[in-house]
């Protein structure tokens, strides 16, 4: 038989408890902290439940009229479905999750976690975007997948959507957090999206609810707190004031997670909410990737991209023969003119006029005396 036709007792106590109407994260991970956990619970029995704060008569009787009948059901729908059911003690359950107040007991995933998801940063925003918002979010979605992270988002329509788009064209991994069982996508237009993350192995679609649970509004702050949860920081790139998306930077800040907002124009409703998370300094201005790494300490000092030497800046600008020589003879010292043009066998009038042309593309700095010498990145002689 196949693990999914024979669980562990461990998943099927989990999930039969987590199947329970009523029984929230906090209320399970009471339960089972209270009775050693979720096969304990079921051992102990409903009078024993009614003694957890909490859990009061009416929870005891959902808790007991599911049967574990009920939970093999469920993993073999999932299994059917080509969707694993994760629980914390699961290695492959995402670290900074399990990190969070009540993480999800019972987390549904189809595609693929990878210990790389830990670096990951939440990009989300507006479902009704504009123009400019769809473009911020691809073009940053790209930038940090590009970087090294994994881009979570929520799966949604507008920003949800273009950021899970542009990590995958960077080449890079995306997780969306579904507001729904994975029985189904919401909205049903991207659900070619999610099945390209999910089946091309560069990335997953996760939901911590059951797999017949409907798309519902009260559904949609627990994915937030899921998205927040798995990222190191979350970026909101478009927002009116009454946004979900807000909710994300709420729960960011409570899970300690850094919150990062991309200014829009002040005459735009879907940006006001962004903007007033500027001005309340509950967010730090983003305007570029180097913004978002230099908030992320350690882990954005590792993944910012090494600055290229002063001979790697060179082979990327097109020069003409005459300016390579001229560049080459420079790579290892500074010269005065008149030995430049020695070493770079020609005369001291052509070596001038290519050195101007070298000095204002900005890869040559004039210092005093007819002394030239490469420029670092940074406009540095080098």
């Amino acid at each position: 038989m196949s693990d999914a036709a024979q669980p562990s007792p461990h998943l099927l106590a989990a999930v039969r408890l987590h199947l329970a109407e009523g029984v929230g994260p906090v209320a399970h991970w009471r339960l089972s902290e209270a009775f050693g956990g979720p096969e304990g619970v079921f051992a102990a029995g409903p009078e024993s439940w009614c003694r957890v704060e909490g859990i009061g008569a009416k929870t005891a009787g959902a808790i007991a009229a599911v049967s574990d009948a009920a939970a093999g059901e469920e993993l073999a729908l999932a299994a059917e479905r080509g969707v694993r059911v994760l629980t914390p003690a699961d290695a492959d359950y995402p670290a900074a999750l399990k990190n969070i107040h009540a993480p999800p007991p019972v987390l549904y995933v189809w595609g693929r976690l990878e210990p790389a998801d830990a670096v990951a940063l939440g990009v989300v925003g507006a479902r009704r975007c504009s123009h400019y918002g769809l473009e911020q979010a691809q073009r940053f979605a790209e930038l940090l997948a590009r970087a090294g992270f994994t881009v979570v988002s929520g799966g949604a329509r507008g920003i949800d959507a273009a950021a899970h788009r542009g990590a995958l064209a960077a080449g890079g991994r995306t997780v969306a957090v579904m507001g729904c069982g994975l029985c189904q996508t919401y909205p049903p237009e991207n659900r070619r999206l999610l099945e390209e993350l999910a089946a091309d192995g560069r990335g997953a679609v996760i939901s911590e609810l059951p797999m017949r649970t409907d798309v519902r509004a009260g559904n949609f702050h627990s994915r937030n707190r899921v998205i927040s949860g798995m990222s190191l920081g979350v970026l909101i790139v478009e927002a009116a004031r009454h946004s979900g998306s807000l909710i994300t930077a709420r729960e960011a800040i409570e899970q300690g997670r850094e919150v990062f907002a991309v200014p829009g124009r002040i005459d735009s409703i879907t940006s006001q909410g962004t903007n007033d998370l500027i001005r309340e300094h509950s967010a730090a201005l983003v305007q570029n990737l180097e913004d978002i790494l230099d908030q992320l300490g350690q882990v954005g000092a590792t993944l910012k991209p090494a600055e290229p030497t002063p001979l790697q800046q060179l082979a990327a600008a097109g020069l003409n023969d005459m300016e390579r020589r001229l560049t080459d003879a420079l790579a290892a010292e500074s010269l005065g003119i008149d030995e430049l043009a020695r070493r770079a066998e020609m005369p001291v009038a052509r070596a001038a006029a290519c050195l101007t042309m070298l000095v204002i593309k900005g890869l040559v700095a004039q210092q005093p005396g007819q002394v030239f010498a490469l420029k670092r990145r940074g406009g540095e002689a080098s």
